[in-house]
């Protein structure tokens, strides 16, 4: 009875047209509000002793002073419910009322979010006021007066499911398509669509008749509880489509692709803000949403300030016209983290029903665990390995299979690729939230404090890290034929220098320079030439730091050549000298446009230095 009541009340609210701030305020007609009042208070968590039915995950408002604040029901207990506030609660009492909204937490979707910054609860923090972010307060998400030029893509008479494209209007160059409410069932039919003109969201574009002959008027807007995925696709495939990045250490040695998932882990210092910010700005990806989530107040101002300031490599506009950033800062209630990541994967799976590609960007997921277990703890659930949630690893795959290459049911392709941070404490890869990701994430880039120290940027570790996507066959296929026959079987032997280059830096660390044979050297230089010109790379370069996988693939090929040359040395100390040398050569070819003058006078430099050393 309790799970009919919510469905029906979250059902009527989403398709009704009010304002969000209305409807936030406002009960659903034609039901009777349940009421409340607080019992217990622990923080954030508050017990509410509840005179109707409530639902897991229901929204409700708790008034403190004549201040509503936003909650949400984690645990129904008989007439009790716990609720965690996203506000703070100081000053709250014992015996203040609570309004039960008969929804779940959700965001208002349609035109006007690119651009835009948002926190955790989608309040449009461009419109308040003052330093501090005023307990209680909420804006609107979408801009209730502009106007849309919009175009219809249906015909009156088709038959329509939720998701399908109704019209388009155009923001920031992106085509933003009008779709049918997504939580719409069945099969309708289109009675009535506008023509071709300016509306805004709030105006009715069409009417759609269900198969009971009700009527139902669209507007551009809809809402989405965000704890639930968007499912209005006909399949969802395993991903094989290369996600180029620009990153030769993400494109070559451990790729992501369309619709993959992948994480990023590395203590403090480690350049992962950086590493975000090259992937956001050069991947190939139609939408880009940063989620910070409980991160450091002057980090996520330094994305405010940088992002504006980054431009588009593919378009030369701004790359903030294609951006949608969702800021939670580290002083905000905890509660609020864990709504930052689904609001900002809600709004990417929207974008993905229209055929679009969306990067989605979390830093850091640490902090959303952190803030699952300091709710788990206050209410004395059983603790996991380090106080985590026992279900801590089902929270982490049922968020990240949201994330995917989907095909429409009109026929076109659309996917969320998500890659996460992981902020171990002392870098420990072996703690709860690493350990959990890496069960779910195909790709793992572990960022290594020693490389961090040894300024080898990016600091990914090139042996442990590791992108499952390599043993996709699909996969394999798609690279043979975007790249070449042997792409795959070259970048596993570049791992093998690698590793092999390791172990012999070991081995001279503890034998001395003259412990180990001269060819020990050898292949430790060519390990090192791997490291330098693939591995390694300058986000500050305006030519390096955007890697086509042409170049890429040229340089592995040229770089493989000299690996497999022998050469002619009389002792250790040539090695070193001549490899130095040859590696300065090639960094200067990464710093140079790809096949321009300067490339070739550098590429000719380096085939002279192998020549000179070559064995015949």
């Amino acid at each position: 009875e309790t799970l009919s009541y919510i469905l029906r009340k979250q059902n009527n609210h989403m398709k009704r047209l009010a304002s969000p701030v209305r409807g936030r305020m406002q009960n659903n007609k034609g039901y009777m509000a349940t009421k409340g009042s607080v019992k217990g208070i622990v923080s954030n968590l508050v017990t509410i002793e509840a005179d109707g039915p409530v639902a897991q995950n229901e929204i409700c408002y708790i008034t403190v002073g004549g201040v509503p604040l936003m909650s949400e029901v984690i645990r129904v207990n008989g007439k009790n419910a716990y609720a965690q506030v996203f506000e703070s609660t100081r000053g709250m009492r014992i015996g203040d009322p609570v309004t039960f909204e008969g929804h779940m937490l959700e965001v208002t979707l349609g035109p006007g979010m690119l651009s835009k910054n948002y926190d955790g609860l989608q309040n449009d923090l461009d419109k308040m006021d003052g330093v501090f972010l005023k307990r209680g307060s909420y804006t609107y998400a979408l801009d209730e007066e502009k106007l849309w030029d919009f175009k219809p893509l249906a015909t009156i008479g088709d038959r329509v499911t939720a998701g399908a494209w109704l019209g388009e209007v155009e923001e920031n160059f992106q085509s933003i398509k009008i779709m049918v409410p997504f939580t719409f069932e069945g099969i309708y039919t289109l009675k009535s669509l506008q023509p071709a003109g300016k509306y805004t969201v709030e105006d009715n574009i069409a009417v759609l008749v269900d198969e009971s002959g009700v009527e139902h008027p669209i507007t551009m807007k809809q809402k989405w509880p965000v704890k639930r995925p968007i499912t209005c696709y006909a399949d969802k495939p395993r991903p094989h489509k290369l996600l180029e990045t620009g990153v030769r250490m993400i494109d070559t040695m451990n790729p992501i692709v369309e619709g993959g998932t992948g994480f990023i882990p590395g203590p403090f210092g480690t350049g992962k803000t950086v590493l975000q910010h090259a992937i956001s700005k050069q991947a190939e990806a139609d939408i880009v949403i940063i989620a910070a989530c409980g991160e450091r107040a002057n980090e996520v101002v330094e994305v405010f300030k940088e992002f504006p300031e980054l431009l588009d490599p593919n378009t030369g506009r701004p790359l903030m016209e294609r951006t949608i950033i969702i800021a939670n800062t580290s002083n905000m209630p905890v509660a609020a983290r864990e709504a930052s990541v689904y609001t900002a994967m809600t709004i990417a799976e929207y974008y993905r029903s229209m055929g679009l590609k969306v990067l989605l960007m979390a830093d850091s997921t640490s902090r959303w665990a952190q803030a699952l277990r300091e709710m788990s703890n206050r209410l004395e659930e059983l603790p996991g390995p380090d106080a985590f949630p026992m279900d801590l690893s089902a929270i982490v795959a049922n968020f990240y299979a949201r994330a995917g290459f989907v095909h429409l049911k009109n026929g076109q392709t659309g996917s969320v690729t998500f890659i996460g941070t992981v902020s171990p404490a002392g870098g420990n890869l072996k703690e709860p939230v690493t350990e959990n990701t890496k069960k779910v994430a195909r790709c793992f880039y572990a960022l290594e404090q020693e490389r961090a120290d040894r300024k080898r940027y990016p600091a990914i570790n090139p042996i442990d890290s590791y992108s499952k996507y390599l043993e996709y066959p699909e996969f394999a296929d798609y690279v043979a034929e975007r790249v070449g026959a042997g792409w795959i079987d070259q970048v596993s032997e570049l791992k093998q220098w690698l590793i092999r280059g390791k172990e012999i830096s070991e081995q001279i660390n503890i034998l001395g320079d003259d412990g180990v044979p001269l060819d020990y050297h050898v292949t430790f230089w060519k390990s090192e030439l791997i490291d330098f010109i693939i591995c390694q790379q300058d986000a500050f370069d305006s030519i390096d730091c955007n890697c086509s996988l042409e170049r890429q693939e040229f340089m592995v090929r040229r770089v493989m050549q000299v690996c497999h040359t022998e050469f002619s040395f009389d002792g250790f100390v040539e090695v070193g000298d001549f490899f130095k040398e040859l590696i300065n050569a090639f960094r200067q070819m990464n710093y140079a446009e790809f096949d321009s003058d300067e490339f070739r006078k550098q590429q000719a430099k380096a085939d002279e230095l192998v020549s000179q050393r070559a064995k015949n």
